[in-house]
């Protein structure tokens, strides 16, 4: 494991099934002298502040304990924009696991003042988008020049992003072709996608989704980046109504597929990616390292941008695999381990 300087103090936004992995992975990848843990749901935040033992506290407010703190690592609902600028505003970094549209380009719009404070504002830090940028950015490495990345997921993690998840399919989705940004109703576009096993081929559609906003600006001269989303047609017809049935608290199985085609040379190819995990455990093991490499100065460089700009694939790849959470290439009809 590498250790940079010790963190004197990192704050975790959220006790919910992203934020509590986060923070138990924190533990393990940085020397800190306190771990905060905000929630306002007093129960959930003490039993995670319980399993993480002494050096973690709990509070209800976040404003108060952003003033001094060295890591600002988000997972959950709040005011993105406005956490991300009161972090910097103490000198912290800061990392975000949102998957919400308006959230993804707030943040993006903190690059300037991020990069002149020297700081890094880690956009989509979660499963999809997240651990898909770094499948895409690793997937490029094959072609002299990158024409298309196409992004699928299933799933969601706990109920927060359930909900943005079945939200996300009303709307508008926002993809790049062709030198433009292109929006299209959420909910059409069906495409079958074929992920891992134990998943295989289900049905996605286009959604309202951040995907492309993090990944185009990693690969100049891109001509389509699109994004969609798994969907019955239950989730379809009800996208618009309340959810009719509890989330799941922590998420059920899912997975992604990360599509890239380019050139080499003379020859057009394509590169397919994929990841089968539980989303919730996926989110927080990428939030915590993205946030562990912003403390260590092991990103490439500060500002705000998702981790297809941030992170060298390799070694984080190497990383999140040693802790459970692994990619497959695919191979004709099969995905086989990648090492």
């Amino acid at each position: 494991m590498f250790i940079g300087e010790p963190v004197v103090r990192a704050v975790v936004v959220g006790a919910g099934a992203v934020g509590g992995r986060a923070a138990r992975h924190l533990l393990s990848l940085l020397t800190l002298d306190e771990l905060v843990i905000v929630d306002p749901d007093a129960q959930r935040r003490e039993a995670v502040v319980e399993g993480l033992g002494t050096s973690a506290r709990g509070a209800n407010e976040i404003a108060d304990e952003l003033r001094d703190g060295d890591l600002v690592l988000v997972a959950a609902p709040v005011d993105q924009r406005r956490v991300a600028e009161e972090a910097l505003e103490a000198g912290a970094h800061m990392v975000s696991s949102s998957d919400v549209l308006g959230d993804v380009k707030a943040l993006l719009d903190l690059d300037a003042e991020a990069r002149e404070r020297g700081r890094h504002v880690v956009i989509g830090a979660a499963f999809s988008p997240g651990l898909t940028c770094v499948l895409a950015i690793h997937a490029a490495t094959r072609f002299d020049r990158v024409e298309d990345v196409h992004v699928a997921r299933l799933g969601a993690g706990g109920p927060a992003c359930a909900r943005q998840h079945h939200h996300a399919l009303t709307g508008e989705s926002v993809d790049w072709r062709d030198g433009a940004w292109v929006r299209r109703r959420a909910g059409s576009g069906r495409e079958l996608c074929w992920f891992p096993d134990p998943v295989r081929a289900v049905d996605c559609y286009r959604a309202a989704s951040p995907e492309a906003l993090v990944l185009m600006p990693a690969f100049p001269g891109v001509r389509r980046v699109t994004v969609r989303v798994a969907a019955n047609r239950r989730d379809r017809l009800t996208a618009r109504l309340p959810m009719l049935r509890r989330p799941h608290p922590e998420g059920e199985l899912g997975a992604v597929r990360v599509e890239v085609r380019g050139r080499r040379g003379s020859a057009r190819d394509d590169c397919v990616l994929g990841a089968v995990d539980r989303p919730a455990v996926a989110a927080g093991t990428v939030a915590a390292l993205a946030g562990a490499w912003a403390v260590q100065g092991r990103l490439t460089r500060p500002g705000a941008a998702g981790l297809a700009e941030l992170v060298e694939p390799v070694p984080f790849l190497a990383a999140l695999a040693e802790r459970g959470v692994k990619a497959a290439a695919f191979e004709g009809a099969t995905p086989r381990v990648s090492a």
